[in-house]
């Protein structure tokens, strides 16, 4: 997904409760190009929310692990829709067989 499609999927599921990595629920609105959460006072801009998804996009390694690591304003309220999405947290851990050595 672009930057694009995920803007307006962020348009086309305002209103809808995200609850945060510590399970604080929160809606959001989309207003222009910026993106009012229900427990903040500032507004998070389109430029932050996408310089947040390229970060999340580019990170091979998976070192960004949660919240903290987007370093960036609104970070935990990014992370849990980036979460929804599928597109952070951490890597699938594959399942390993005991009788395969």
């Amino acid at each position: 997904m672009d930057t694009n499609a995920l803007w307006q999927f962020l348009m086309e599921h305002q209103g809808r409760e995200y609850r945060t990595a510590k399970q604080l629920p929160f809606t959001y609105q989309i207003r222009g190009g910026e993106m009012f959460v229900d427990r903040k006072a500032k507004s998070i801009t389109r430029a932050t929310v996408e310089r947040a998804y390229r970060r999340i996009l580019e990170d091979d390694e998976h070192n960004i692990q949660g919240p903290k690591a987007l370093n960036c304003f609104g970070a935990p309220y990014l992370w849990a829709i980036f979460v929804t999405l599928g597109i952070a947290g951490p890597p699938k851990r594959q399942r390993i067989d005991a009788t395969e050595e």
